[in-house]
């Protein structure tokens, strides 16, 4: 018999990175995924966000990276009209706090999470640091999550910390530029290994991540299903779960 298909739906996007690669650039991308949300505001029931809606984000006490007005404005809409919002911690926003949470009513997710939604079981994450190799990065990560490191961190002047931040996560995402444009083959894409190693000893219909930057829909064993969302620099692609299905989208605006 046919799950009944529900009248809310849930959306999943991630990988936004607005900043990059300047402020016109980004600002059209920002008016494009407040579009986006504008249009889906009267069907969703919740929105996942899974991970680096900005490319770089460091909160200090009292200070937060200026812009991005319009998105944490419709954010914030969406929020007040009873709309789930979930944001997942990314390797490049992992600095985000508290203040999207007071600000917008978000729920704030650090890492891999498992949940039930409609009669489906989803396994949720960004997608770095997990699975197998890239030993360097979750080193470094593991120094990005120490509290004394952050601390350090906030004690230099924000026009110096955010410049520098600003040219590291350049150089790192010129470094990966053409490997994310590339499909490696199942047996190379470390998430599909990731998911099929879970999927060995607890099942999960869904899996879906971001991080990847390529949009991905891969058959796992059991039924399952591997999800990556793409992103918005290059695909402008989201997930919408229906309470039957989960298919990937493109946005045309």
């Amino acid at each position: 018999m046919t799950t009944p298909i529900q009248s809310k739906f849930t959306y999943f996007a991630s990988d936004f990175h607005l900043g990059v690669p300047d402020f016109e650039k980004s600002l059209q991308r920002e008016r494009l995924l407040v579009k986006w949300l504008d249009e889906i505001k009267d069907k969703a029931d919740a929105i996942y966000f899974l991970g680096d809606i900005f490319d770089f984000w460091f909160e200090y006490k009292y200070v937060v990276p200026k812009g991005y007005v319009r998105l944490l404005g419709k954010l914030a809409e969406l929020s007040d009209a009873g709309i789930k919002l979930v944001i997942f911690i990314g390797n490049h926003d992992m600095w985000i706090k508290d203040y999207l949470e007071k600000e917008i009513g978000a729920t704030i997710i650090r890492g891999p999470i498992q949940t039930t939604i409609g009669h489906h079981k989803f396994y949720l994450a960004h997608g770095d640091g997990i699975g197998p190799g890239d030993y360097g990065y979750k080193f470094i990560k593991q120094i990005f999550k120490n509290p004394i490191c952050q601390w350090l961190f906030s004690r230099l002047h924000p026009n110096f910390a955010f410049g520098l931040a600003n040219f590291f996560s350049k150089l790192s995402r010129n470094a990966h530029q053409e490997t994310d444009k590339k499909f490696l083959g199942n047996d190379k894409e470390w998430l599909v290994t990731y998911s099929n190693e879970i999927q060995r000893k607890q099942h999960f219909d869904f899996y879906v991540y971001g991080h990847r930057h390529l949009p991905l829909e891969i058959p796992l064993s059991a039924g399952a299903t591997y999800i990556n969302l793409g992103d918005w620099l290059s695909y402008n692609s989201y997930g919408v779960y229906d309470g039957n299905c989960f298919r990937l989208n493109y946005y045309k605006g």
